[in-house]
């Protein structure tokens, strides 16, 4: 099919923003205007009608599913696999770092951390300075870094990057203060393990740049065109990267909604969606209204409500569906009651014929959801939260995700996990030793267990086992299909077998899945689909749990 053809599918306003491809261009979209729609297709117009290498495009989404929906779009419309720099912001700047983070003396086989390494490394630090909860809660301690990392001390990365390890871990041993133990433990145990945190990436990119023109100038120079998707929703740390980054070409495209900020509470500003025509010269603005999504009725009541909102560009969304029910409201006096109405509704709709599997309930937060359950289970009405979490956080699926992650990166993390996932005799007194071990000689666990093989230490256990699996998936991991490898070390480390002896039959469907997904991730991503890059791909994900073919209400934050 023609270009001109596939032109003729968008209307008006998507055509401007797909073929406006040159300098400074802010697009509005309202809800349901086809923005994702018109973001693949301008990409895909650069690559076949402009003649731009999609390797010279970064296109940034603020989800992972996103990205990826975004990709599977792309590729049917270019038939071609490479989709450039199709990413979070924080999955571009992996990018940037696997190819330019020794600069800073980093390795390229640098970790990213998830909320349950994070804990891991939380636990080390309690156990190490005598912390319990009641100083501190891990939830809270995550809380608090952040905002020391963000608010409070944003030059720390300074640390990380400058001082020897040596020296970070006497600021963590000379804190006296729980908060302060608890950081400076944190950044300790970060760069002892080459490992960054979501915080970190844009930081390290934004030093990097800052002291290594030359690196800069690459960046900037290889990415002729950049798109951004929710703009409504990029903090100051954000926007600092996209100016640097677009300062050579200054072929900038954005694309948001002021209206459908969500994020001002993680430091997003929707002052740089609104001044964005103030901050950058001879910008074009299009308006995006065409709503394609909800019926009449639903963007009338919309419309009122958030013309109430005073930190927007005025708009109105416009209908492209027919006439449907009405919106309907209910103001229930106690949390209990508006959970027995929502129930009796349900029942109302499964009696029409409506699936429960089609009929979703959004809240604020998880803990919104306990009475629903309540009454649902009263009911006996099935139902299905749905979380990243809940998917990724289950035990089986962090142990197989461990194995991978060691074979690449040999990390303490990783290893204090599996190491004794199944029983290899290595307990805690082992492990002690370990740990003493690798203090002294400023190594990794790993490394320790494999210097002390001959210490008496280890006879009766099975380490050497363990090291040998470890060192032949090591050494031949390259090139083998990360769903083959996944099965491999499953079956050869015994961890399936354990299951089976257990009659853990969920937690075996619950490593079918993982198989699944990740042959999914393979074919969605072609050549791109390196174990390094699968493993940063895990741990950015977030909300995404298992598709089920269940028959059940879906509860879900508005987040999710």
């Amino acid at each position: 099919m023609s270009w001109s053809n596939i032109l003729e599918e968008l209307n008006e306003e998507q055509r401007q923003a797909v073929t406006s491809t040159e300098g400074f261009i802010r697009v509005i979209a309202g809800a349901g205007s086809g923005k994702t729609r018109a973001l693949s297709y301008r990409f895909a117009y650069l690559v076949n009608e402009i003649g731009v290498m999609p390797s010279n495009i970064l296109c940034v989404t603020f989800t992972n599913k996103s990205a990826h929906e975004m990709k599977q779009r792309i590729r049917l419309l270019t038939g071609d696999n490479d989709t450039g720099y199709i990413s979070t912001f924080h999955g571009f700047c992996v990018s940037v770092l696997q190819e330019d983070i020794n600069a800073v003396q980093y390795p390229k086989s640098f970790l990213v951390l998830d909320n349950s390494d994070i804990d891991t490394m939380l636990k080390i630090i309690y156990e190490e300075r005598g912390l319990t909860l009641r100083h501190m809660t891990f939830s809270r301690a995550r809380d608090m870094i952040e905002i020391r990392k963000i608010f409070k001390e944003p030059e720390y990365y300074q640390d990380m990057i400058a001082l020897p390890l040596e020296r970070l871990h006497q600021k963590y041993l000379q804190a006296v203060e729980a908060e302060d133990i608890i950081f400076y433990g944190y950044l300790y145990q970060e760069k002892k393990c080459f490992a960054l945190d979501y915080n970190d990436l844009i930081k390290y990119v934004l030093y990097i740049f800052s002291v290594d023109e030359k690196i800069k100038s690459k960046w900037q120079q290889r990415l002729e065109y950049i798109m951004i998707d929710e703009y409504q929703d990029i903090d100051e740390l954000q926007y600092r990267l996209m100016k640097v980054l677009c300062g050579y070409h200054q072929n900038l495209f954005i694309v948001g909604d002021p209206d459908q900020t969500i994020y001002t509470w993680r430091g997003a500003k929707v002052r740089y969606l609104l001044d964005f025509d103030k901050e950058f010269p001879e910008v074009r603005t299009i308006m995006m209204m065409r709503n394609y999504r909800s019926t009449p009725q639903i963007l009338a009541v919309a419309n009122s409500l958030i013309d109430n909102n005073k930190n927007r560009i005025k708009k109105d969304l416009h209908p492209m569906l027919p006439d449907g029910a009405p919106v309907l409201y209910h103001h229930a006096r106690t949390g209990r009651e508006g959970a027995w109405w929502v129930a009796a509704q349900i029942k109302e709709l499964a009696g029409q014929g409506v699936e429960l599997s089609d009929i979703a309930i959004l809240y604020r937060a998880h803990y919104v959801s306990r009475t629903l359950e309540e009454v649902f289970l009263k009911e006996e009405l099935p139902y299905r939260i749905y979380s990243g979490v809940q998917f990724l956080g289950r035990m089986e699926i962090k142990d197989a995700l461990s194995y991978l992650r060691l074979i690449v990166y040999k990390d303490d993390l990783s290893f204090l996990r599996i190491v004794n996932v199944p029983k290899r005799s290595i307990g805690e007194r082992r492990i002690k030793f370990l740990r003493n071990y690798a203090e002294q000689n400023h190594c990794s666990l790993y490394e320790a267990l494999a210097r002390s093989m001959d210490n008496e230490i280890f006879n009766h256990t099975r380490a050497k086992r363990f090291l040998a699996l470890i060192e032949g998936f090591a050494a031949g991991y390259h090139g083998v299909p990360i769903s083959e490898l996944l099965s491999a070390v499953l079956d050869q480390s015994g961890y399936e077998t354990m299951l089976r002896t257990e009659g853990s039959q969920e937690r075996l469907d619950n490593l079918a899945e993982l198989k699944q997904s990740v042959y999914e991730y393979e074919t969605s991503c072609g050549e791109e689909s390196t174990l390094e890059n699968y493993l940063a791909h895990v741990a950015f994900l977030s909300n995404s749990d298992a598709a089920s073919g269940k028959n059940a209400v879906k509860l879900m934050t508005v987040h999710a």
